[in-house]
């Protein structure tokens, strides 16, 4: 099973580059699921309607969310109607949406995915690795899913490792997001969990973590905001982790990271040509 996980879509120019370039990924290297994170898609905050909308027609079966879920307003209302739209699995109790569900891949598989968000340097949240472990309790890999997909939306590496260590062996794949830049430590754990510290993001990399320069170093010089933070305008760098994994344990075969265009080094995945 081919998985292809893309980091966090940020502004106009990271969906553009998603909605231009993942049809033909998908159809080139045959990919059996894709899960993308698009909490900063609308205008840096958020995402919207129409957007969530637009990344899935291009290819994409699973949006996920984080610490920007309800930046839209609207988000609150149409999460309820959209099952693959998936925000923080540790917000409280009535919060609208879901922050897991299964789905099926193309290749008939069945996935479970989850958005999760940590604790360190962020919102004072339940506990992930509970509500993680409820979910695979309810859901185990090899039992009632054949994939499992694990987005910890956080901000601390050491609390990403954490959960990938912890959930080796029970998870396909456990990669982080919301940093914005992509980690140089793509593996498969000693269990056959796959893992990436941080995907990165699907934006401009001529910029502060996707947003335009020119705010962002005003407020670190001089601590005095001048405007908002306006994502940054030029081509985007479509940044990820591809995963090939195993139809008959639902671990992580081979792993490999995905960069094309703007200004990263190129890396496409090896591992399917």
């Amino acid at each position: 099973m081919r998985l292809l996980f893309l980091g966090d879509i940020v502004g106009r120019t990271g969906r553009a580059a998603v909605t231009a370039r993942l049809p033909g990924l998908v159809e080139r290297y045959r990919l059996d699921f894709v899960v993308i994170n698009g909490e900063n898609s609308a205008g840096g905050f958020g995402i919207t309607e129409e957007i969530c909308q637009d990344v899935l027609d291009a290819g994409a079966d699973v949006v996920t969310l984080g610490n920007h879920s309800w930046d839209q307003r609207e988000a609150l209302v149409f999460i309820e109607r959209q099952p693959r739209l998936l925000r923080p699995l540790n917000y409280p109790p009535g919060t609208p949406g879901r922050g897991a569900n299964l789905y099926v891949a193309r290749n008939g598989a069945r996935v479970l995915v989850m958005n999760v968000m940590g604790r360190v340097f962020m919102d004072a949240l339940d506990d992930p690795f509970a509500a993680i472990a409820r979910e695979l309790d309810a859901c185990p890999l090899g039992e009632q899913c054949d994939a499992v997909v694990i987005d910890f939306h956080a901000e601390a590496t050491s609390e990403k490792q954490a959960v990938g260590h912890f959930f080796d062996g029970r998870a396909s794949l456990v990669v982080g997001t919301h940093t914005h830049v992509p980690t140089a430590d793509w593996m498969i754990l000693p269990g056959g969990t796959a893992y990436m510290s941080d995907a990165g993001m699907c934006g401009d990399y001529d910029s502060v973590l996707g947003m335009d320069k020119e705010e962002p170093l005003q407020r670190f010089t001089t601590k005095i905001p001048r405007g908002r933070f306006e994502p940054a305008g030029g081509e985007a760098t479509l940044s990820g982790i591809c995963v090939d994994i195993d139809e008959m344990t639902g671990l992580a075969a081979a792993v490999a990271p995905i960069r094309i265009g703007g200004r990263l080094a190129p890396a496409l995945p090896a591992i399917w040509d």
